[in-house]
């Protein structure tokens, strides 16, 4: 049974860098063929895909600003990191690290993500 579970960054400083690392167990990242990835809902608003690192090591990003956005991974740990540098209190939500057979498309749920974190709340402070 895969299971993933996020680190806990809680409180960040505006302007500062926030990281958070999804650590896997039950399985490996380099498993073909999953995207291992990101997703955040903010307080009030709908689920946003941040990026995903697939099986190869291959970075997507989402929507937003790609800028700002750091994804890697420790094949040797079994984890993946998101980094999202200059964050404002606009990058306050729940983070999620999840298990997908695809991209995240347009108007994705969270439920069609069997295999992910119990979300991780982060909040930027000003």
């Amino acid at each position: 049974q895969v299971q993933l579970q996020e680190s806990d960054p809680g409180l960040v400083k505006d302007s500062q860098t926030l990281s958070v690392t999804c650590t896997v167990s039950g399985g490996s990242i380099t498993t073909s063929p999953y995207y291992w990835t990101w997703i955040r809902q903010p307080p009030g608003k709908g689920l946003e895909w941040v990026g995903s690192i697939d099986w190869r090591g291959s970075i997507y990003y989402g929507p937003g600003d790609k800028s700002r956005t750091s994804i890697s991974r420790d094949i040797f740990k079994n984890q993946f990191t998101l980094q999202l540098s200059s964050v404002t209190p606009e990058d306050t939500a729940v983070y999620y690290c999840a298990r997908g057979e695809l991209l995240p498309s347009r108007g994705f749920t969270i439920d069609e993500y069997a295999y992910r974190g119990q979300g991780t709340q982060v909040t930027v402070s000003s």
